[in-house]
């Protein structure tokens, strides 16, 4: 595996490819906020805003701003969708919606966590870029919000009939790993290794079960065990190996290379798990016991699963030096290079059917936004920069 080639492909991609084009087309200088909504070309067909894809871009360029270059148009595109944010994205509680229009007035009531997760993500990260306590204030009036929803996330919006059939879900000790570091400089200490502490335990020893295998479920019981229904069967492996990669960075923060370790594991087996042995690709979801599953889309190729798995492999591979995460991280680049990147257009497609073929050619939409492509490209790229350093000292020491 040549390093250095693949961390300058990353890098050069990213740079000259994929942040040019939501800078060129995303951002609504009529409005303020973005649009996300972008056809092949980056002409926009839709203008709803959905505050995931807000924030998720607030996120990322001052994400960029703070840890790679301090590019004041990266600065300036973050501030506006924060503005943006902060004006019309939640009912002055801090309580988000889901989307609004192109306005900003609000079209879908606060019913999703995941808005308030990445919105915090959004301000923890622009409060650092600005030094403004105005968005500190957000993102942990925000978090607050979330610890309080924490045992009923959907609230008054929840449809299950009360008592019957209780479940929890993966998805928010998973993000809630990502989160803790997002906002670590935000956190008291101790709030910080309680929140570390209960999310690892949650997707390693909850959502993990050894019985299967390591295999991770999208649901369990409220009591822990497995439930032997359409939502209890469900697995989605690109989430729980997505997951790994927050387990991973938590393992280096908190000096735990057992975490890694297990982290490691699991990501190789759902992996073997997922993959289409006859067209390639990860599948979207499956059903651990091999029935018909609810979701028709099961079988797709979605560009998120894909770039989540390169980044949990390089850096398994990185941190552990398992051949196995080298290999499959190879096999997978080749991949998605070949199936999920645009060879007319800048950015990359999103939904493939299961040989592999642009189902959709939109760049942006309800659920695809400028986040997975752009953060993928960047942790390959910095994890492989490390990966060739590393490489250099060791031949500085073995001709030394």
């Amino acid at each position: 595996m040549d390093v250095k080639k693949l961390a300058d492909l990353y890098k050069d991609e990213l740079l000259n490819g994929v942040l040019p084009f939501w800078l060129q087309h995303s951002i609504d200088r009529t409005f303020g906020g973005y649009f996300s909504c972008l056809n092949r070309d980056g002409s926009v067909y839709d203008t709803d805003k959905f505050v995931w894809m807000q924030a998720r871009q607030v996120w990322l360029f001052s994400m960029l701003y703070n840890t790679m270059e301090r590019r004041q148009e990266w600065l300036d595109c973050a501030i506006d969708g924060g503005a943006f944010l902060q004006q019309h994205g939640h009912d002055g509680q801090y309580n988000w919606y889901f989307s609004l229009d192109r306005q900003g007035n609000p079209l879908v009531e606060p019913y999703n966590i995941f808005s308030y997760t990445f919105a915090t993500m959004a301000f923890g990260q622009l409060s650092r870029a600005t030094n403004n306590d105005a968005y500190a204030e957000t993102a942990l009036r925000t978090f607050h919000n979330i610890l309080a929803r924490m045992d009923n996330p959907k609230g008054r919006w929840d449809k299950s009939h009360p008592g019957t059939r209780t479940l929890k879900s993966f998805a928010l000790p998973m993000i809630l790993c990502n989160l803790a570091l997002e906002i670590e400089h935000l956190l008291d200490t101790q709030v910080l290794h309680s929140l570390m502490d209960t999310c690892t335990y949650e997707v390693l020893e909850v959502f993990s079960r050894s019985e299967l295998g390591g295999l991770v479920v999208e649901n369990v019981t409220s009591d822990g065990a497995l439930s032997d229904t359409f939502e209890g069967r469900l697995v989605n492996p690109g989430h729980a190996i997505e997951a790994m990669w927050f387990i991973m960075d938590l393992g280096q923060r908190m000096k735990r290379p057992a975490l890694i370790e297990k982290a490691v594991k699991i990501t190789l087996a759902m992996l073997e798990y997922g993959w289409d042995k006859e067209y390639g690709g990860i599948f979207y979801y499956k059903d651990r016991l091999g029935f018909p599953l609810q979701q028709l889309e099961w079988d797709q190729k979605l560009w998120w699963v894909h770039v989540e798995t390169l980044i949990s492999l390089i850096k398994g591979y990185a941190l552990t030096g398992s051949t196995e995460c080298r290999q499959w991280f190879e096999r997978l680049h080749d991949y998605t290079w070949s199936h999920f990147k645009d060879p007319d257009y800048p950015e990359w497609f999103g939904y493939l059917n299961r040989r592999g073929e642009p189902l959709l050619e939109l760049k942006g939409g309800k659920w695809k936004g400028c986040f997975h492509i752009p953060r993928g490209l960047y942790q390959c790229w910095r994890t492989l920069e490390e990966l060739q350093t590393k490489n250099e000292e060791q031949d500085v020491i073995h001709h030394s």
